[in-house]
This record gives structure tokens, C-alpha cells and sequence, in this order.
């Protein structure tokens, strides 16, 4: 399904917005740059067991696909390479919400990634919390961002650009009008410029809930995929588009995310951080198509 700018316009993400900025400022929205991002959706039935548990082999597997068919490199290996250097010193920056953590086999398959590229063990650090004291995010060079996406009291969504949030010593600051200024984060010299790679977790989204520590299990579901790429504002965007797809096909009506997931539209217009419209991403679909809802 082809997504026009009217969709976009309609979308939650822009839903508080649009009324007054698209129809005085065009071009802040849409007119930036022409350059596309590249994203990469792979999905395989076999990620997941039959008691919904991470299936290591097969998520390695969809990891080299995604990174060769990202770089453009057949050989995954001379892929991961192109993105991380032997001197690097490497944070991998996780997510440990109880109730849907970065998957244990994608952060190990990460790690060995990393070790295949050259970089020293003890240049590699894996953690969520507690990254402002870990000696090799300190030290960093280079960051690999990933975490689940889901459903978010403030923020409207858990995203690759609010899980940077653990790198500033007043993360409550940045909650304000549902988490808009996200973006900034970015600009953080623990962060600027260091991020090689971003994966967004899309093997059992959540989708809905309310209240701030929400989670059911009615509200998630095997989509069985990964988003990889070098753009976190694409990413995001491609993944609350599914979310959103999802929502509506569960409520049988629109039903836009509350709050708005705002800040991702404004990481890219705000803090030019990447693309968040869907004419400036280039998606590219690898593996099972069925329920993609895109």
C-alpha cells in the first residue's frame, strides 16, 4: 500500500501538528532534503518458537540478510566491517523493560558481530540502565541502538530516538508535552554522530494500553520482524505505521495512538535527525510478506 503525504497528514504522529504547520509552513514539513532513507523489513515465521521465545539461529540469519542488503555487501561479515572498525570501542545500547526486553539472542548475536569486525571484547559493553557510569559507553566511539517497539504512556511509542534517554542525567526533563524534544537527545555529546546501526525489535509489538505501566499480552502479536538501518527517524516511522495498521485492524476503526507520537516527526523536522516521511524512506521488504500490514 502506497502511503501519500494526506496519509501522513491524517497519521497520530502529526495529528496536534498538521493543522497549523502544514498549512503555514509546507516546507519545514516535507520541502528538507531529497536524499531517501533506506530501511530494511525482514520477517521470518521460524524468528519465534512455539511458546513465542526468540529463535537465535534464525534471527542471526535475518540479521546478515538485513546488514548485506543494507550496505549494499554480499558477505556479512565485510558488511559489519563497512559499519564498525577494529579500534572502535562499541555500546550497544539495549532496552531491559521486564515486559518486552531486547531479545537476550539479539544482543549476544550483536556482540559476536561486533567481535567479527575486530573490536576487543573488552571494547564491547551491552546494557540499557546505567550507561552514564558503564567505562565503554563512556569512552565510546561507536553505538548500535536497539530495542522493541511498543506502545507509550508519554511518548506515544517506545522508539529507537526516545531509547537514547538513559544518556542524560535528567531524563524527566524530557517528558514534557509528550516527550516533542526526544530529538535532542541526539545532540548529546555522548551521542552525536557515533550512532553505526539501528534496530528496531518487531518480533511481538505492542500495540496498545493505557496507563504509564501498561502491558497486556492480548496487545502484542508475532509480526515476526526486524527494521534495520542507518536512519532512527525512518525506522520509527515505518514501525508506527505498523502500529498503527495493526490498531486499526484490531478495533475495527482508526484508532491513533494517545498521545501522538509526535517526536518522531519532530527529530526530523525539529533536529533534522532523518526522514519521517514515507516518500523520503526507501523500504525495502525481505522475507515473509503476509500480515505485513504496510
Amino acid at each position: 500500500m502506497k502511503y501519500s503525504r494526506r496519509y501522513w497528514l491524517k497519521s497520530s504522529l502529526v495529528a496536534s501538528l498538521a493543522g497549523f504547520l502544514f498549512l503555514k509552513f509546507p516546507l519545514i514539513l516535507f520541502g528538507k532534503g531529497t536524499g531517501k532513507s533506506k530501511v530494511i523489513l525482514i520477517r521470518d515465521t521460524a524468528a519465534l518458537d512455539q511458546n513465542g521465545k526468540p529463535v537465535r539461529k534464525t534471527i542471526s540469519d535475518m540479521m546478515d540478510k538485513a546488514i548485506t542488503a543494507l550496505t549494499g555487501i554480499d558477505n556479512p561479515r565485510d558488511a559489519w566491517k563497512s559499519i564498525i572498525k577494529p579500534d572502535d570501542i562499541v555500546g550497544i545500547k539495549s532496552n531491559e523493560w521486564s515486559h518486552l526486553p531486547t531479545p537476550e539472542a539479539l544482543e549476544d548475536i550483536l556482540k559476536e558481530r561486533v567481535l567479527d569486525a575486530g573490536v576487543r571484547e573488552q571494547n564491547i559493553s551491552v546494557r540499557d540502565r546505567g550507561i552514564r557510569k558503564d567505562p565503554v559507553f563512556q569512552k565510546s566511539t561507536a553505538l548500535i541502538n536497539v530495542r522493541p517497539l511498543r506502545t507509550h504512556n508519554w511518548s506515544g511509542a517506545g522508539t529507537l530516538i526516545k531509547n537514547y534517554i538513559m544518556f542524560t542525567r535528567r531524563p524527566w526533563t524530557y517528558h514534557h508535552d509528550t516527550c516533542a524534544d526526544l530529538g535532542k537527545l541526539w545532540k548529546l555529546p555522548e551521542v552525536e554522530a557515533k550512532t553505526r546501526l539501528n534496530i528496531l525489535v518487531m518480533l511481538t509489538p505492542l500495540f496498545h494500553g493505557t496507563g504509564p505501566h501498561h502491558f497486556n499480552k492480548e496487545y502484542i502479536w508475532n509480526y515476526y520482524g526486524l527494521l534495520v538501518g542507518f536512519d532512527p527517524v525512518a525506522i520509527d516511522s515505518v514501525g508506527v505505521r505498523i502500529l498503527e495498521n495493526k490498531r486499526e485492524e484490531y478495533f475495527g476503526e482508526k484508532r491513533p495512538l494517545n498521545p501522538p507520537a509526535k517526536h518522531i516527526l519532530l527529530a526530523d523536522t525539529r533536529y533534522n535527525l532523518g526522514n519521517a516521511d514515507p516518500e523520503k524512506i526507501d523500504l525495502v521488504k525481505i522475507g515473509w510478506k503476509e500480515e505485513i500490514l504496510l
